[in-house]
């Protein structure tokens, strides 16, 4: 076996160390042995309200709200692509909805017109991006002029009047909330989309090594567009999904949605220099977040600490991750174990 393979190919072989599968099995099932783990802490601290319908269903409902505006940040970090503007495109999409809606504008309108504004904002974001300004720096400014947007066009109030929206907030389908299903079918669509077509793959090349990408002829700058497009896609339909099940339109940004966001990715164990990633472990990493402002909620502990848990999650992930990565390459590259496995 020669080095270009990467550590996960490696790890189907039989001859790896015992040390870098253990590391391996940490990276790839963590995450689910952690959620396990929780969910078996808060089984015992939160009984007996913890193990309930009731429960579970609010816990899968906050987890598919959180994941969508996940999945966007998620795809955005695998195109190398970092969009601290969710937030403001969230509450914009919602606010403009709900008031097209106010309007008289059909249902599919009014959806579809707060989906536009996402991309809208995805393609300036990239393109202000690709002159070679600093992505943080443009996408921090994105969020103040989208959230004082918000504000003026909501007159500083909530809009309410989202009946027309209740079959994608409120509404349960087999005792199943609309967002359940929504979140499904976007992680669905967005997973086949990077490994099946040749866009979604260039994408992750993109995010992986641009120069690299960049010289087989790739043209990085419309991926990077796609990647930002996505991001803002996404952040719209949470923002308009979180509107249809709150009942109304909030016009100010909650930081809190990157935060969830992040800390899901990060558990997801997706490298923040782009290249891969798994979404469904982002999913899995957005129902562990949910599973512990859940748990803390049942018993009893303030609400601060669930922001303080999640601070905690975000840096614990990044830290394993690259804990793993790092002593699993320098196993193989260094020592007996590591002259075996690449013999």
């Amino acid at each position: 076996m020669t080095m270009t393979g990467s550590v996960h190919q490696l790890s189907r072989s039989k001859r790896l160390p015992a040390k870098v599968r253990g590391l391996i099995l940490v990276r790839d099932q963590g995450l689910l042995m952690l959620w396990i783990a929780i969910v078996i802490l808060f089984a015992y601290l939160a009984a007996p309200y913890f193990f309930t319908v009731a429960t579970g269903i609010a816990m899968l409902n906050s987890a598919s709200i959180a994941s969508i505006y996940a999945a966007g940040l998620a795809v955005g970090v695998m195109t190398g692509v970092f969009d601290l503007s969710v937030p403001g495109t969230a509450a914009l999409a919602g606010v403009v909805t709900a008031l097209l809606l106010r309007a008289g504008v059909p249902v599919w309108a009014a959806i579809l017109a707060g989906l536009l504004i996402g991309v809208l904002v995805g393609i300036v974001n990239a393109l202000i991006v690709i002159k070679g300004f600093d992505p943080l720096i443009v996408t921090i400014a994105m969020l103040s002029v989208l959230s004082g947007t918000s504000l003026i066009l909501a007159g500083g109030n909530n809009v309410s009047g989202l009946q027309g929206l209740t079959f994608m907030g409120t509404q349960t389908y087999l005792w199943i909330p609309a967002p359940v299903y929504i979140a499904l079918a976007l992680f669905l669509v967005l997973t086949v989309f990077l490994k099946t077509t040749r866009a979604g793959m260039r994408l992750l090349a993109v995010g992986g090594n641009a120069e690299a990408a960049r010289r087989v002829g790739i043209p990085v700058s419309r991926y990077r567009v796609l990647g930002f497009s996505i991001s803002a896609l996404c952040a719209a339909l949470g923002g308009i999904v979180t509107s249809a099940y709150v009942t109304t339109a909030s016009p100010g940004a909650s930081v809190s949605i990157v935060f969830d966001g992040m800390t899901a990715v990060a558990l997801a164990g997706i490298p923040f220099i782009g290249g891969r990633g798994s979404l469904p472990r982002v999913a899995l990493g957005a129902i562990v977040v949910a599973t512990i402002s859940t748990g803390l909620l049942l018993t009893g502990v303030q609400t601060y600490w669930s922001s303080i848990a999640t601070g905690v999650l975000l840096v614990g992930g990044l830290a394993l991750n690259m804990w793993t990565s790092r002593t699993a390459t320098n196993l193989l590259l260094t020592g007996d174990t590591g002259k075996r496995a690449v013999e």
